[in-house]
């Protein structure tokens, strides 16, 4: 199997996991996460960090499905399933959905996370 491909799927077992340490000990200092060709939400190894951290506190049920992953090079491109469950901030109930992650690396750390939706 593909090195980068492994490393992904192990930032899925946790972020599953909701181990915002685990996932960001995978990144590089600099990595961020991203819209697409867009704004970056999450800055940094601790900017993700403090960002998963709030995320989940909000959806302790939030996970991902990895439907499909295949490697190219310095990337990995993931169709993912995404389901979020109920609230703790009473905000309404998000319905699941689809999502292609884009994981770009940097030797055999992940450095940049894109989100297509």
């Amino acid at each position: 199997m593909n090195s980068k491909l492994a490393i992904a799927e192990q930032m899925i077992a946790h972020y599953n996991a909701q181990d915002v340490d685990a996932y960001v000990s995978l990144m590089t200092d600099d990595a961020c996460e991203a819209g697409y060709r867009g704004a970056v939400v999450r800055e940094g190894k601790e900017g993700t960090r403090s960002g998963l951290a709030a995320a989940f506190k909000v959806w302790p049920q939030n996970r991902a499905e990895i439907v499909d992953a295949q490697a190219i090079g310095n990337y990995v491109l993931m169709r993912e399933h995404v389901t979020r469950g109920p609230s703790t901030d009473g905000s309404p109930l998000v319905d699941p959905f689809e999502v292609i992650a884009v994981y770009s690396f940097e030797g055999d750390k992940c450095s940049r996370v894109e989100f297509i939706r």
